[in-house]
């Protein structure tokens, strides 16, 4: 007796242990180098729900999700399991940890176990001619372009970088995974309308090209200064060798990633020897123009004073030399605005500063001539514009006080300001107001509650009267049924046929809401029994049915418009009946 009941108990336990649901992560391996693959499976021995896979910071889905599924018997005994793949290759060195997928079941969220992985630097691989690895790596390169490798400081260069690989790969996914700073130097990307591959020849090899990047850069510094290398991925088809059974090549896939490797750009500073004084860093070739809006103006009147450059070079970089103007001259901070277009070639355009200059008193004002400076690089020298002396003649305008022309250096006070022009409406309040406190608002405020009193007590008690009737609430009560279940049957009570469609679905509609079946349940057994178990009286259940098998009679056979109505005012009584009887 005693071995029976030990071997019930042992089949229980082992029954209890084979019904534990595992949910695990499980690596292809836990070190791999920088440029390995690494697969990650998770398995379930159960058909769960939900699949949430992790985020799998520090790597890249290559692949996946690959889901599969397998049955298997051993000895009689049925076996499950479910599995979600994916295939990954690191970004970056170091180690990682993947975090938990989950999946639910029978209710239940399950979560696999994290996973640390280890990434180290790039391994050496088998160098294998036929391998689809080394046939992209010997058939995908990036080369960055350098339009001049010794500049001087702010003359433009540029950095092209071209993607060459084989014309019988196919490239997809291809992402940037490196992107330059270009620490030291100004920089603009060239806009890049559509990526195009053309043919090309690089290490005397045919190849397709594609120009990936256009990067314009002003160095600000003198000095060797590195630029940081692109660094990109991809995957890449590469043919096998093979042909399947339709003469068509077969393809491997793969992944890659390649960098266009460091250079270096040797900056020259710019000659010390014939640099004036007022230099400011501007290279390239300029022209430069300084002009009033008017020479000639009233006291109060405002005029603008233009200083620009316009040309090629560092437009974006320089700074304008700004005007001394006598001070009897008020001037404003400028408004500076730029034109420049920024192609491949270099900055083109120009920049402007333009100040509000308003005179104060009458006389004749002159403003210096300024002067712009720029190193030229088609002759390797220093230039100098100088602008014209300008004159400025101020007529005696309204409200103001004269002063001696020639007594330029001492500041105007005008009796009326030059910018009272924009108060335009004033609005007036009188200084002593009448107090609240016994005002006719007052007297309002304090009447209006005794008002609304009467009121707020006639609401109350039609309210209470209208709950007290108990025949119009259940008259209220029964249009309210009919034109939940029955408005689209009352709708067509001129069309027979639709007229019986829509009253049944409204009959099926009450019986779901109440008795919670579907359209298969409702046989006329099932329905009868439902209703009688939920407390609905004998009769009304045989009417009931009744008027469901006029619905089904009346599609098919002449009837009057009075029958219709007849049906129509039975299913409002009856589902009324009912909404009182059902418990």
């Amino acid at each position: 007796m005693k071995n029976k009941i030990f071997f019930i108990i042992f089949l229980g336990f082992m029954q209890f242990v084979s019904a534990q649901i595992e949910f695990e992560a499980r690596a292809s391996k836990t070190t791999l180098g920088a440029n390995e693959r690494l697969q990650i499976d998770f398995v379930m021995n159960e058909d769960g729900d939900n699949f949430n896979p992790p985020t799998f910071e520090g790597f890249r889905v290559m692949a996946g999700p690959f889901q599969s599924v397998n049955y298997s018997w051993i000895n009689g005994k049925k076996t499950f399991s479910k599995s979600f793949s994916y295939v990954l290759i690191p970004t970056q060195k170091g180690t990682f940890s993947i975090k938990p997928a989950s999946i639910e079941f029978d209710g239940k969220i399950f979560k696999t176990n994290p996973i640390k992985i280890t990434v180290t630097q790039a391994v050496e691989q088998p160098k294998n001619p036929n391998s689809p690895d080394y046939k992209a790596g010997e058939g995908v390169h990036l080369v960055a372009d350098v339009s001049n490798g010794n500049p001087y400081v702010n003359e433009p260069i540029t950095v092209v970088y071209k993607l060459y690989f084989d014309p019988r790969f196919t490239i997809r996914n291809v992402k940037e995974e490196k992107n330059p700073k270009y620490n030291n130097f100004w920089s603009q990307h060239i806009d890049m309308k559509q990526l195009k591959a053309e043919p090309a020849t690089y290490n005397g090899k045919d190849y397709a090209m594609v120009v990936w990047r256009k990067v314009l850069l002003y160095p600000q510094k003198e000095g060797k200064l590195p630029i940081e290398p692109l660094k990109i991925s991809m995957d890449v088809e590469v043919p096998t060798g093979r042909r399947n059974i339709f003469m068509e090549p077969e393809y491997a896939a793969t992944s890659k990633t390649v960098t266009a490797g460091d250079r270096s750009i040797n900056v020259k500073p710019l000659p010390e020897n014939g640099k004036p004084v007022n230099f400011s860093g501007a290279v390239g070739s300029f022209n430069f123009t300084v002009s009033p809006s008017k020479n000639k103006l009233k006291t109060n009147e405002s005029l603008q004073l233009k200083i620009s450059v316009s040309g090629k070079g560092n437009l974006k970089l320089i700074t304008l030399p700004k005007p001394e103007v006598p001070t009897a001259l008020e001037m404003y901070e400028p408004e500076h605005t730029e034109n420049v277009e920024t192609p491949l070639s270099g900055m083109a355009g120009s920049i402007t500063d333009t100040y509000t200059i308003v005179p104060q008193t009458k006389g004749k004002y002159p403003i210096q001539p300024l002067q712009f400076t720029y190193f030229d690089l088609a002759t390797k020298t220093y230039k100098t514009i100088t602008s014209k002396e300008i004159i400025l003649d101020v007529l005696q305008g309204e409200n103001i006080t004269n002063q001696d022309p020639k007594d330029t250096h001492k500041q105007a006070v005008t009796k009326v300001s030059q910018f009272e022009f924009i108060q335009l409406t004033t609005t007036l309040e009188p200084k002593n107001k009448a107090p609240f406190l016994g005002s006719t608002w007052f007297y309002i405020g304090l009447l209006l509650p005794w008002i609304f009193i009467p009121i707020i007590i006639f609401i109350r008690k039609k309210k209470e009267a209208a709950a007290a009737d108990v025949v119009g609430n259940r008259i209220k009560s029964t249009h309210k049924l009919a034109k939940k279940y029955l408005s689209e049957a009352y709708k067509n009570l001129t069309h027979k046929e639709l007229f019986y469609i829509s009253l049944e679905k409204a009959i099926h509609n009450f019986l779901k809401a109440k008795l919670h079946i579907e359209t298969a349940e409702m046989s006329r057994e099932n329905i009868q029994h439902l209703l009688e178990n939920k407390g609905a009286n004998n009769e009304t259940v045989i009417e009931f049915l009744q008027l469901m098998n006029n619905c089904d009679r009346a599609r098919y056979a002449p009837l009057s418009d009075n029958v219709m109505q007849q049906d129509y005012e039975k299913a409002v009584h009856l589902i009324t009946q009912l909404e009182k009887e059902l418990k």
